[in-house]
Formats: structure tokens, sequence, C-alpha cells
């Protein structure tokens, strides 16, 4: 099991990004969580099987059809043992 943290940059709010990725993350049995940032990026946490996890990433490189992605910047993280991949809804709005 690996954990990656993600942040996407680009037009990634109000494209239902966290929506797929979510939908994407549950079909790949991952789990962790997707939130949108005050900065217009969205940020996730993502564990799971490493070939899982990477086609999660190569996923996110395009994300949903509206959504415009600029760069992934992606980091290792210590695994955490998340239950369930949830969307988070921040506060900054």
């Amino acid at each position: 099991m690996i954990h990656r943290n993600i942040r996407v940059t680009g037009r990634v709010q109000g494209v239902y990004y966290r929506a797929s990725t979510a939908d994407m993350a549950r079909l790949l049995s991952l789990k962790g969580f997707v939130q949108n940032e005050p900065s217009g990026s969205v940020y996730m946490e993502v564990e799971g099987d490493e070939q899982q996890v990477n086609q999660l990433i190569d996923w996110a490189r395009t994300g949903p059809p509206r959504a415009v992605v600029e760069s992934l910047d992606i980091n290792d993280g210590e695994v955490v043992g998340f239950k369930i991949f949830e969307i988070r809804y921040s506060t900054h709005r």
C-alpha cells in the first residue's frame, strides 16, 4: 500500500473535478479524500495499491471533460489508513 499527496492546478474547480475524482478513486478501490483549495487548486490524498494509485494519477492529468489541468504536484506520504474515499468540502467560500 502506498500514499500519495497530489495537488492539481489549472481550471479544476467548478468542473466536477472532485466528484469525478471520487468516482474514479472508488472504481479503483482507493481510499482517501479530495477537496478544493482556496488557491483554486484541488488537493487529494490517496492510498491503495501502487498500480491503482498510478491509474488515478494518470486520469488526474486530464480529469473530467471540462477541466483544464496545468500541473500535478505529487509527493509520497505516510499511510494513514483511510477507510473510504470522500469529498471534503472546504469552508473558504
